[in-house]
């Protein structure tokens, strides 16, 4: 553990709560490492919270090429469904054919390689599929009428963070929400940074062996701190946006739709009463305190989907939308869409070693943090040996990680809830659902409602275990109930929690 001097001791300092931070911190801490993370916001709060919300290998990037990354995130596609069983689940994906774009026999080809790249287990193979005959046809235009049906992965992005968050912290890592690493001063043998907390306006100094720099599409403004002139590529900007409409077809298969300019977009079922598209591409110079959509994107993609739907979607037909930079590495691609996806790493050990953390995607965050330690073994001594593979995150110790089964289970053990509020809790907190529950007996326990579907009980929980500190990182992040919450709720629930701060939030 760390101690209570001015200065914290530490062997790895990690700048960054997405999920590359998370996930090497985690990694780290399961090896016996002592690990102090920062993160300037909330946990998932930008890039990583704005995801299509997929766990796969990435169809598209077999056009160009990028092998290595489709076998590594199929690969990683399975571990992490064995990982988070609750968070993640499969699903069938409905292509439907386009006569005026790709051939039959090319997406067939695609697809085949999709299904044997990974080593493929537990999934379902592709395959063809009659659109006149099958559910999905229904939503589409005639002339759609065959397609094929293959298998990815759904995750709550944001959560999949936090509860990894929450994992590297049980194995003894100091997570640091709203905390702002300020300088960072390299000597030979060790780092001295200055980390500013956003609520006290404390500062605290650790004094690291080695800094990994994961902070995103902040990795070179951060680096500049300690090592100026260390900038050997760099990042390109690439903003992605999504849209949230109404439901848009009552069945549980989401659709990937070819579009004439090479990409590719996706309509999801989403939260149960909505339908989930995106994503674009727009490459930007500077990154925005907060990405937002502009109108433009709204309407590429509601167009784009519309050539596919026998009912258009309009932009007015929009309730939320929400946008990330993606920090991806500059491999000097002539276009945003053709930017790799893949991550890149860079060590630099002239002193005290810094990795930084270039580009990277959702999927590959744990192959990504064993490398990561691999890559700081050959400057700094590391214990222990690469773990994560075959662990599970908080709440996803489900037996045979079968979930229909454990709700089963739940409902037998709180026969008192409401069928739909028991479901929610099960698929965002697994066994965890115990301690959540804990000295419940009815539904007058969960406390007062503060919007549709949220109760204290469960805020209660999020800012004692999950790091959440106002109504947008409970709403937005760790839930999707800002779906549902009027203004007004919104309001109650922030200043609810303002009163609660800082006696019942996890430190």
């Amino acid at each position: 553990m760390f101690t209570d001097s001015k200065v914290v001791q530490a062997d790895i300092l990690v700048i960054g709560g997405g999920i590359n931070g998370v996930g090497i911190a985690r990694d780290a801490a399961g090896r016996g490492l002592r690990v102090y993370l920062c993160e300037k916001d909330d946990l998932a709060q930008h890039t990583s919270s704005a995801s299509t919300k997929l766990i796969h290998g990435g169809l598209r990037y077999l056009e160009h090429y990028d092998f290595r990354l489709v076998r590594h995130a199929l690969g990683e596609r399975e571990v992490l469904l064995r990982t988070a069983p609750h968070i993640i689940h499969p699903l069938r994906f409905i292509l439907p054919h386009h006569k005026a774009l790709r051939p039959k026999w090319m997406i067939r080809l695609g697809l085949f390689l999709y299904d044997h790249l990974g080593g493929r287990k537990l999934l379902p193979v592709s395959s063809g599929v009659d659109l006149n005959a099958h559910v999905a046809g229904q939503a589409l235009k005639t002339q759609y009428t065959s397609g094929f049906e293959y298998s990815d992965c759904w995750v709550h992005d944001a959560r999949l963070v936090v509860l990894t968050a929450m994992d590297a912290a049980a194995k003894g890592a100091v997570v640091k929400t709203h905390t702002e690493c300020i300088t960072l001063n390299r000597f030979d043998d060790h780092w001295i940074a200055t980390l500013k907390e956003e609520v006290s306006g404390n500062q605290i100094q650790v004094k690291a062996d080695a800094v990994v720099n994961a902070s995103g599409p902040w990795v070179d403004r951060v680096l500049g701190l300690g090592v100026p002139s260390d900038r050997e590529h760099g990042v390109r900007f690439v903003k992605g946006s999504h849209v949230v409409v109404p439901r848009l077809f009552d069945h549980p298969y989401p659709y990937i739709f070819q579009n004439a300019d090479g990409r590719v977009l996706f309509a999801i079922p989403f939260e149960h009463e909505f339908t989930l598209l995106g994503t674009t591409d727009i490459e930007v110079s500077d990154i925005p305190k907060q990405a937002s959509i502009t109108p433009e994107e709204t309407a590429y993609i509601c167009e784009a989907v519309s050539e596919y739907f026998e009912k258009p979607i309009a932009t007015d037909d929009v309730i939320w939308s929400y946008s990330g930079v993606r920090p991806l590495y500059d491999d000097a691609a002539s276009s945003a869409s053709k930017v790799t996806r893949d991550y890149n790493l860079h060590l630099n050990s002239s002193a005290a070693p810094v990795i930084s953390v270039y580009g990277g995607k959702i999927t590959t965050y744990r192959k990504l943090a064993e490398e990561v330690l691999d890559l700081l073994s050959g400057a700094y001594p590391i214990p222990g040996h690469a773990w994560t593979a075959m662990s599970y995150l908080p709440g996803g110790d489900i037996a045979n990680a079968d979930l229909e089964v454990f709700l089963t289970l739940c409902n037998k053990r709180y026969p008192w809830m409401d069928q739909t509020l028991l479901k929610d809790y099960v698929t965002k907190y697994g066994t965890r659902i115990s301690t959540l529950l804990e000295g419940c007996g009815s539904m007058d326990d969960l406390g007062k409602r503060m919007s549709p579907g949220l109760y204290e009980r469960e805020v209660a929980y999020l800012m004692k275990h999950e790091y959440a500190y106002n109504a947008d990182d409970v709403l937005w992040r760790r839930t999707k109930h800002g779906l549902h919450a009027s203004s007004l709720e919104i309001e109650q629930l922030d200043n609810w929690m303002k009163h609660q701060l800082p006696e019942i939030t996890c430190s």
